[in-house]
């Protein structure tokens, strides 16, 4: 497996894993992909990852949105990951969130967090074993498929805040 930055040619790729994630429904409030145009005006370009298998396909991508356009909250970013189905287990997830946790430090970011479904226990346990922490539940944040979904904060703040 190697990890390089993500390139909009990759977007097919990267699109698909990210719709097998939203068909799981327990892996975003998204119920649709979006376009690249709307995807790449969303994330950060320095913070964008995809992991290649031998063959060189995508397998799995991570990147970083930040939270805020106010000033105070520049080192505070939100991450998402997405594995493909048959790749999970395997360690792509845990070398890319690696990856763009350390590519963040390195741009002074100080604080990165998600927000996960209870229920997907591997991403919890994933965030877990990089370096986050559960700070809360949002209780009841928003409907997926006319059913209300806790979310759980998790964060991972910089030992070397900036």
């Amino acid at each position: 497996m190697e990890l390089e930055p993500m390139r909009p040619e990759d977007w097919p790729a990267v699109r698909a894993i990210y719709e097998a994630g939203i068909a799981t429904g327990d892996a975003t409030f998204e119920t649709t992909a979006p376009d690249w145009p709307a995807w790449d005006a969303a994330h950060l370009p320095d913070h964008r990852l995809v992991a290649r298998d031998d063959a060189g396909q995508v397998v799995g991508w991570a990147a970083l949105t930040p939270v805020s356009d106010r000033c105070a909250y520049a080192g505070v970013v939100e991450n998402g990951i997405h594995v493909a189905p048959d790749a999970q287990g395997c360690g792509v997830g845990r070398a890319l969130l690696s990856a763009v946790v350390a590519s963040a430090e390195q741009a002074g970011i100080w604080t990165v967090q998600t927000g996960i479904f209870p229920e997907n226990q591997p991403s919890v346990r994933l965030h877990e074993a990089c370096g986050f922490r559960v700070v809360g539940v949002r209780e009841r944040l928003g409907r997926l498929d006319g059913r209300w979904r806790d979310v759980l904060l998790l964060e991972r703040r910089s030992p070397v805040i900036a």
